[in-house]
């Protein structure tokens, strides 16, 4: 396997691409960007399910929640 970018690298090599190159790696980078939050929101989802289905999760009032939040 090749060396990888860093970060510099990649924001060197976007400076050479045209406008619209460089609007259309945005649009790429947004949607694949959107696609690993929703990922990860359903892996939370999962994991959160597999919790209650355990008996770990209990019931909680949103007061006592934002208790436990905010202190």
């Amino acid at each position: 396997m090749g060396k990888l970018a860093t970060f510099a690298d990649v924001v060197d090599a976007a400076d050479h691409l045209t406008l619209d190159e460089q609007q259309t790696l945005l649009d790429l980078l947004k949607r694949r960007i959107s696609e690993q939050e929703r990922k990860q929101i359903l892996q939370d989802v999962e994991d959160g399910r597999r919790e209650y289905a355990r008996g770990e999760c209990q019931v909680v009032t949103p007061d006592e929640l934002m208790r436990d939040v905010v202190s």
